[in-house]
Order: C-alpha cells, then sequence, then structure tokens
C-alpha cells in the first residue's frame, strides 16, 4: 500500500485538488488499499496546480507561509526517497527549491516561457503532458492533473488498475500539449512576434522562410530569433511549424476539406508530409484528429472553398 500525503496551499486549483482525491479514491474502490492517505511522511507527495498565471504571482506565492511549508515537505520527501508529483504551475515550487535543476520537467504550455526565463537550469520540456525524473514527476496544464494521478496509479497499482481507473472515469489517452497550444496567447506578450505569427497565417500556402517572418516585421534574423524565443519558448523554425500544425488542426475540425487541401494551405507539398508533422506532435493521424471531435460536426462546420 502506497501512503500519500496531498498539499493543497491556499488558491491551489480546486480542479486538481478534487481530481487527486477522486483518482485515489477510485483506485481504492476498484483494488481496495491501494493507496492510504497520511499528514506525515508519505511514500508520496502530491502538489496540485496553484493557479498562478504571472511572475509576480509565482514570486507573491514564494513568499507565503503555506508555500515555504510545502517547500520543506517537498525537500524532506526527495531527501528521504520518496516521490514527488506536480502539475501546472505547481512545478514552479520544485523548481524554486533547486529539486529539478539538471532534471528534465514539463508545466503549463502557456507559463513554459516565464518558467525558462526563471529557472533555465531545468530541461523543460513545455510538449510533454507528463515527465518523470528521477523522484519528481510533473504533468502540463491544468486537466494534465488527470493524467499525472492516472500515471501514478499505474506506478503505484498496476497498469491494468490505471486502466481500469481511466474508463471508469472516462479519461481519454492523451500524447501530449502540443495540440492544445494557442500561438497567439504567447505572441502576445510582444508585438513585433505577433505581427510576425499575424504575417504568417496571411501567407502559410507560400514558401515562408524565417528570413521572410523577420523581414516582415522589419528585424534582423537574429533579433527576430532572440524574441521569438523569449515570448513563445520555440526557435523560429519550430515556430513556424507550430503556426502550420496549430492551422492545419483547426481546418481539419471545423471544415469538411481534403487532407491535400488542408497540406496545400498550410504549407506543405503534399498531404504525407503533414500526416508525419501530426502524427509528430500529436501522436494522431489526420482522421483520427477528425474523429475525436466527435459527433456530428457539419452544423459547426463551414464549407472552405
Amino acid at each position: 500500500m502506497t501512503s500519500v500525503r496531498v498539499l493543497a496551499p491556499e488558491g491551489a486549483m480546486r480542479s486538481s485538488v478534487a481530481i487527486t482525491f477522486d483518482v485515489l479514491d477510485t483506485a481504492n474502490r476498484v483494488r481496495a488499499r491501494t493507496f492510504t492517505l497520511v499528514d506525515g511522511e508519505a511514500d508520496l507527495v502530491v502538489l496540485p496546480g496553484l493557479g498562478l498565471t504571472s511572475g509576480a504571482e509565482v514570486r507573491d506565492f514564494l513568499a507565503r507561509a503555506d508555500a515555504v511549508a510545502a517547500g520543506r515537505v517537498l525537500t524532506d520527501a526527495v531527501a528521504r526517497g520518496a516521490e514527488v508529483a506536480t502539475s501546472c504551475s505547481g512545478a514552479f515550487l520544485p523548481a524554486a527549491l533547486g529539486l529539478l535543476d539538471g532534471r528534465r520537467a514539463t508545466t503549463s504550455w502557456w507559463l513554459a516561457p516565464l518558467f525558462r526565463r526563471l529557472h533555465p537550469a531545468v530541461d523543460l520540456d513545455a510538449d510533454a503532458l507528463v515527465v518523470r525524473d528521477g523522484p519528481i514527476t510533473t504533468a502540463g496544464a491544468a486537466m494534465a492533473h488527470l493524467d499525472l494521478m492516472l500515471t501514478l496509479v499505474a506506478r503505484h497499482g498496476g497498469a491494468d488498475l490505471a486502466d481500469r481507473c481511466a474508463r471508469y472515469l472516462l479519461a481519454d489517452v492523451r500524447a501530449g500539449q502540443s495540440n492544445y497550444m494557442a500561438l497567439g496567447f504567447l505572441t502576445a506578450s510582444d508585438p513585433d512576434v505577433a505581427a510576425a505569427e499575424r504575417w504568417a497565417r496571411a501567407h502559410l500556402e507560400e514558401d515562408v522562410s524565417v528570413a521572410d517572418l523577420a523581414a516582415a516585421v522589419g528585424l534582423s534574423t537574429r533579433t527576430f530569433a532572440r524574441r521569438v524565443e523569449r515570448a513563445t519558448g520555440h526557435s523560429p523554425v519550430r515556430f513556424l511549424q507550430r503556426l502550420r500544425v496549430e492551422t492545419a488542426l483547426d481546418l481539419l475540425t471545423t471544415t469538411d476539406l481534403p487532407v491535400a487541401d488542408i497540406a496545400r494551405r498550410v504549407g506543405y507539398a503534399d498531404p504525407t508530409t503533414l500526416r508525419r508533422v501530426l502524427r509528430r506532435d500529436t501522436g494522431r493521424s489526420p482522421r483520427d484528429l477528425r474523429g475525436h471531435a466527435g459527433g456530428d460536426r457539419t452544423s459547426r462546420r463551414a464549407k472552405l472553398v
């Protein structure tokens, strides 16, 4: 039986707190006494998402007495060889304590640029949904806490138990955060990068290069690359790829256009390339992505010509 301590500082996301207890309870209903909740030393310490949305909120949280107390629990857990798990902005606490230095981790995709600036010693993978490195497991934005908890169930109770819990909870298998990312949210912090994004979206059918994007907003390629990296956490090449993927995903789920036409509209010479890129970024084929949109989409799709 695995002992679990759940930390819930003031302001922690209620959904994450509820998911933590609901998944543990479901696991115990399926297989009795898999997990037990404790207030002291535990085999596993879970920190739900904290609901932090900015650098100022992160700084304010870290200065609070309950955050300092939670930090001591995490540090002690790692020192004892116990496991620590957190999601979304919760990753900022172990990172601030140095517990993630030199380790791979993830966080909410839209907090990734801030996380990288504050914690350059952490190998951040913002595309990943759940990442385990040593004693610490991190997960992505908000509802990724469900994926985190099911991962923990699989680790401590076995894959079959996790699968049964997922079925009871109607939890889909998700490959990562990539197909949830909205570049427009990330680029809003830099007017020039936002302008480059708008220009690129209007010219995706063309053979657009990074140099073209930089020229469109009057920046040198080097300066543009630095600004894109700071605003989005992506290299300019990856930034352009993400624009193509994001646009393709939108067209796949909101139109009846053939895959070949969508590939052309987002700048790929053939549908095979688009299929390969989508599989790499989302873990799904175009057909799967359309099917996952679910139901009869005709009433909410505009047929583009």
